[in-house]
């Protein structure tokens, strides 16, 4: 929505190479930038003199903000069973069942669960009316995985854009298994999956609920079939408590802090003499 003067081609040049910077420091864990850096990556090709103070400003806040650090907790996160909802799904999809390939080594040492938080801002691009999608993915207490990208298509309803995040997390959430099977580590039963619609959690862990908008229908039934299959667990969780709100929109300054406190271990900067 800038429409300020467009960079000539150094800027634009100067432009892209600062995304790539920042781009890389999102990879190494600086999770809360990650919706900004996301945005401004959309303008690469044209920036203008908007986008490049906004970059500006990311790397200000880097500066005054320089000690985070992830917690990599190896414990075991402790979760309500009654938070979910088990059923048999044996009528609905008498064949799912997890993939597991032929070929993994033998499990060993200690097991390890998974948890995943999934949530989309509805229209969040006021440009085109795309929504956008964010996932977290966590190992025990640890988080290892960050995903936010703006979905390709435009979808009419908050329920539309959530089932596309929705199997976006369970494409990942598969990828995340198949890769610890294959390291050799044994999994705890199924990954716990968090999500704050409660149409969306309705419509995936009970079998009777139809589906009444027939575009999403492949969303639908793929992440029906993982929960049929036991491989997720599909519990609802209040807005306020969903850590992938961080990964879906600009947040203000308290609610950002909030979020954070429970995902990096913020250090305070010593003071100079």
């Amino acid at each position: 929505m800038d429409f300020s003067v467009e960079l000539c081609p150094q800027q634009v040049n100067y432009f892209q190479g600062l995304i790539g910077i920042l781009r890389w420091i999102v990879e190494l864990g600086r999770i809360d930038i990650i919706v900004p850096v996301s945005m401004l990556s959309r303008y690469l090709v044209s920036p203008r003199e908007g986008h490049l103070q906004q970059a500006y400003r990311i790397f200000a806040y880097l500066k005054q903000f320089n000690r985070p650090m992830l917690v990599f907790d190896d414990s075991e996160p402790i979760i309500p069973s009654q938070d979910f909802y088990v059923c048999n799904w044996a009528s609905h999809y008498p064949d799912a069942k997890e993939k597991i390939p032929p070929n993994t080594p033998e499990p060993l040492g200690h097991s390890v669960s998974t948890t995943c938080y999934v949530d989309a801002d509805h229209a969040g691009c006021q440009a085109t009316r795309r929504s956008h999608t964010g996932i977290l993915l966590y190992v025990n207490c640890a988080p290892i995985q960050w995903y936010s990208k703006r979905q390709n298509t435009v979808e009419a309803s908050t329920f539309s854009s959530e089932y596309i995040a929705l199997k976006t997390a369970v494409e990942l959430i598969e990828g995340l298994r198949y890769k610890l099977r294959m390291f050799g580590i044994p999994i705890d039963d199924s990954t716990l999956v968090f999500c704050d619609n409660q149409a969306v959690v309705i419509n995936s862990t009970h079998p009777e609920s139809t589906l009444k908008r027939k575009h999403v229908s492949i969303a639908y039934h793929r992440c029906r079939e993982a929960q049929a299959a036991g491989h997720i667990r599909i519990g609802f969780i209040r807005s306020n408590e969903n850590l992938a709100d961080l990964l879906t929109k600009i947040l203000p300054g308290p609610r950002l802090r909030q979020l954070m406190d429970h995902i990096f271990h913020w250090k305070k900067v010593p003071k100079g003499p």
